[in-house]
């Protein structure tokens, strides 16, 4: 029925009632309908009427019109009138109660909630499986075990602990409360589990997200089958976070793709959106973008979070044209308009094509949505202004007061001067942040640390470490060390920055080794340079350009032997230098290029242009012949 057609029935049934003499002979059976509209629109006007219809018939004591009009009122927000409703009943029943303590759930008063439940208890209603299932479910909710151990010792007393319903809903309030022991003990002691049981225990620990319950869950799966009951989607939609971007159990993921295939569950795709894009994230982070692409071309019905998990795909991926195409095809095709996650998601994808233009182009989108009081879209446009090599426009957001500004809003400022070399800014910024009372965290600091090191500021960037870690009591993380390391290496202080590497408090990973790397390389120091590879290779074997950059500083000495040996140990392990990618922006096209490629359609132009360019660079008085007898010679 659409809303037209019920617009005629609310229109002919109120007529009904205030016309029809016949009303008056039955008015329960009317007005409950009159009620049951009410709720319907959520009207709160004519819930007033029909309350008052109640009255003028005497009928305020009947249990039926009570409950609904209860649910009136509690569907227009008004928890108090319901409770003027409730309290004029003098014999209630059990479904009066449960339909009170429902309406104060539902208006967020959980506290009004237990304490009508107690009321109940002392009034001498026995509560029932309803009443039970409601409250320990709020109990977990609201993380408050001490309340569900109250609701599960109720359900015990009054003989409810083995219903099925209260068993899955106390499971429930206990995985949301951390307490998988007493969770695994209420469903051992079922002696009834349907599938929403099996999917409770499995859910509670996946949302854990403590590994130590991965082996477990699925040997769960597996218990569940012998026990007869098959896995439906939501099981599978449970399961698929387990196989996102861990090899371990990326075979499993790949299983759980057939048994959709094989119980034709992929059939619920058209109305299942969530079981669709669990699958799709599931492949986009195992890297296997192209199957994504596959299981979101299939689906027949594709909401926001469908094509946001798409894009978000896409840019993680490092396809960032795709992202954009995405993004538009979103809005042109389907007619979807984006909403604050998918802005968030789309927006890395310019920075990693410096596509400036797109970004305007969304921030403009965001501001005539009036979404741009979103801090976290916000952050998002900082960095991607900063990114983008815009620092005023960046400046300009963060200034703005359209936002609350958070920790990140300040560190994603402070970066953006760090990685344009404006230091001082950068410094400047922080000093502004601190005095204002906002607290640094690790990636506030590392974001400075980076603007001192760049900008040659030390003296600045050890006073700001010291009273991170002395002040703020924020641990030094290897980032951090990382940027302490740089700063004093760009400086010409090589000594003092492996002094610190050996008085760290954390283990140096290859971030601290590789910024004593390219500090040593700046200043020529080849021995700091070979013990800076030494480690480098330890930790990090499979990396080629560890092994690449050894090469050359082997080669740069003449020592030809070394650099055989380096060369040969590459080869045997299979290893090989991804290529340098250069990229440029033409008519909202993106053009890629490779060292030595000529996959472009207009490579042979290209390479014209460039000898050209070279031989213009040269001057008229370089000569072919001299270069060739030097480089013979």
């Amino acid at each position: 029925m659409n809303f037209s057609s019920k617009s005629k029935t609310f229109t002919l049934l109120t007529s009904r009632y205030y016309t029809s003499a016949t009303l008056l002979l039955d008015p329960p059976l009317n007005l409950l309908e009159l009620i049951q509209l009410s709720i319907t629109h959520q009207s709160l006007k004519l819930t007033q009427q029909s309350h008052a219809r109640v009255f003028t018939h005497g009928l305020e004591q009947n249990p039926f019109l009570a409950t609904k009009l209860i649910s009136a009122y509690s569907a227009c927000g008004k928890p108090t009138h319901s409770r003027l409703v409730f309290d004029t009943v003098k014999l209630k029943n059990v479904y009066l109660w449960n339909t009170m303590i429902n309406g104060y759930v539902k208006s967020g008063a959980n506290d009004e909630a237990f304490e009508l439940f107690r009321e109940m208890c002392h009034g001498y209603v026995f509560p029932d499986v309803y009443t039970l299932a409601t409250l320990a479910k709020v109990s977990g909710e609201l993380g408050d075990l001490v309340s569900g151990k109250l609701i599960h010792g109720k359900s015990t007393k009054f003989g409810f602990v083995f219903e099925t319903v209260v068993s899955n809903s106390l499971m429930s309030m206990y995985c949301k409360c951390a307490d998988f022991g007493d969770c695994r003990k209420v469903f051992d002691e079922m002696p009834w589990r349907n599938v929403s049981s099996w999917n409770v225990l499995i859910t509670g620990y996946v949302d854990s997200g403590k590994h130590i319950f991965d082996k477990e869950i699925w040997e769960i799966i597996k218990c569940m089958e012998i026990d007869g009951l098959k896995p439906n989607g939501f099981t599978i939609s449970s399961l698929l976070p387990l196989c996102g971007g861990d090899f371990r159990n990326w075979d499993y993921g790949r299983e759980l793709h057939c048994y959709i295939v094989k119980n034709e569950l992929n059939l619920n795709f058209q109305w299942d959106v969530h079981l669709g894009c669990s699958l799709i994230d599931m492949y986009l982070k195992n890297n296997k973008v192209a199957v994504g692409r596959q299981v979101f071309d299939q689906m027949k019905c594709r909401n926001i979070y469908t094509w946001t998990a798409m894009i978000n795909g896409y840019v993680h991926n490092g396809e960032s044209d795709e992202a954009l195409i995405l993004f538009h095809a979103m809005q042109v095709k389907d007619g979807i308009e984006p909403n604050r996650v998918s802005l968030v998601s789309v927006l890395p994808a310019c920075n990693c094509n410096a596509s400036l233009m797109n970004g305007k182009e969304i921030h403009g989108f965001a501001v005539r949505k009036v979404l741009s009081q979103d801090v976290f879209l916000c952050n998002a446009l900082i960095n991607m202004y900063s990114k983008c090599g815009s620092l005023d426009l960046a400046r300009r957001v963060f200034d703005g007061d359209s936002f609350i500004k958070d920790a990140i809003s300040w560190s994603s400022m402070i970066s953006g001067y760090g990685l344009h070399g404006r230091g001082d800014e950068a410094v400047s910024l922080y000093d502004r942040m601190v005095l204002l009372g906002i607290k640094p965290d690790t990636l506030t600091i590392v974001g400075v640390l980076s603007a001192c090191g760049r900008s040659g500021l030390v003296n600045e960037g050890l006073s700001i470490f010291s009273s991170a870690v002395n002040e703020y009591e924020i641990k030094p993380t290897v980032e951090i060390c990382a940027c302490v390391v740089d700063m004093l290496g760009r400086s010409g202080q090589l000594d003092q920055a492996l002094d610190f590497i050996k008085r760290m408090p954390v283990e140096p990973g290859p971030s601290v080794w590789g910024a004593l790397l390219t500090a040593s390389v700046i200043h020529g120091n080849s021995e700091m340079q070979n013990l800076a590879y030494s480690f480098l290779i330890q930790l990090e074997p499979e990396n080629p350009s560890n092994f690449i950059s050894l090469s050359n500083l082997y080669a740069s000495s003449k020592q030809w032997d070394v650099v055989a040996k380096v060369r040969t140990m590459m080869k045997e392990r299979g290893l090989r230098k991804e290529p340098g990618c250069s990229w440029i922006s033409i008519n909202s096209s993106t053009h890629c290029f490779y060292v030595a490629d000529k996959a472009h359609p207009c490579s042979n132009s290209i390479y014209e242009m460039l000898d050209c360019l070279i031989l213009a660079m040269k001057g008229p008085s370089y000569s072919l012949d001299f270069e060739t007898q030097t480089q013979t010679s």
